[in-house]
């Protein structure tokens, strides 16, 4: 069963890897940008993961 708050972890876990997609496309992508993105991705998946 999927809750409302596992529902917008989803949305936050999508928009963070449209984010990561975006910046990586640049011509000069931000490393450290791209890390931190990552970064938040992972901890939403953790905590997704956590839910199920």
């Amino acid at each position: 069963m999927q809750t409302a708050h596992h529902s917008a972890l989803a949305a936050k876990h999508a928009v963070l890897d449209r984010q990561i997609a975006a910046e990586a496309q640049r011509p000069l992508p931000d490393a450290t940008a791209i890390a931190a993105l990552k970064k938040q991705k992972l901890q939403i998946k953790q905590e997704i993961e956590q839910l199920q």
